[in-house]
């Protein structure tokens, strides 16, 4: 049973960051933004262990203080900004494997620009991967404010609709008569060191959707955000 399971948080929390400097440190309501995702972890019943990976000796020491691990530091190319997330969770695994004889069997993936989850949900998200054993991972999706029947290209200098195979046209449509859509809101990801490693992949194929309110998601990538998300936690607690 998953009582036993070795379950594994890596946070990837680089120094470096375009539209915030040090976006990782940024406080929130006098908390740095890396110490959401770790207590967040922690708060887990399932997750046994929590790594924060990053190349960033200021971000390493807070890091600790709210009580992760830094196993090894990220070296300068795992953390340019160019880097997906899959060879940096591959440096840490395979990096624990080799030094600590140390195999996870769920690996969950918190990202930090995501200062808002409960640790339920994040159990519900392992939950679903443990319970669904084909299944290569679960990401967490919401329902989107546009709706993609509503979106265009521009093709040709006209507007173009993306969903025209669909529907010929799509934007016509009432609300009521849309069918269900999600997009990855990048709060919760759990998957297997087999979809990484095997498949090469953070997700897999076979991905399966844990479904949460759009009001419940935030991701932090310009300043103006930093500032709704203060504004949201005050409201939240």
């Amino acid at each position: 049973s998953w009582e036993r399971m070795k379950i594994l948080t890596i946070i990837p929390a680089r120094g470096g960051s375009k539209g915030i400097k040090l976006k990782n440190l940024s406080k929130i309501n006098g908390k740095p933004l890396v110490a959401f995702s770790i207590e967040h972890s922690l708060a887990s019943k399932l997750i046994n262990r929590t790594i924060v990976s990053t190349d960033n000796e200021e971000i390493a020491k807070v890091s600790e203080e709210y009580g992760a691990e830094i196993p090894i530091f990220r070296s300068k190319e795992l953390a340019g900004d160019n880097i997906l997330d899959l060879p940096v969770f591959e440096h840490m695994l395979t990096y624990l494997k080799e030094e600590e004889n140390y195999e996870p069997e769920i690996v969950v993936h918190l990202r930090p620009t995501s200062p808002y989850r409960k640790a339920e949900w994040v159990d519900s998200a392992i939950k679903l991967l443990i319970e669904n054993t084909s299944a290569d991972s679960v990401r967490s999706v919401s329902e989107p404010s546009q709706h993609p029947y509503r979106v265009f290209e521009i093709k040709n200098k006209y507007l173009h609709p993306l969903m025209n195979e669909r529907h010929p046209e799509p934007y016509l449509l009432r609300r009521q008569d849309l069918p269900k859509m999600y997009y990855y809101n990048c709060v919760i990801d759990v998957t297997k060191p087999s979809t990484i490693f095997n498949k090469k992949s953070m997700t897999g194929d076979k991905m399966l959707p844990y479904i949460m309110k759009p009001e419940d998601s935030i991701d932090i990538d310009k300043p103006m955000d930093l500032e709704f998300a203060k504004f949201f936690l005050k409201r939240r607690v």
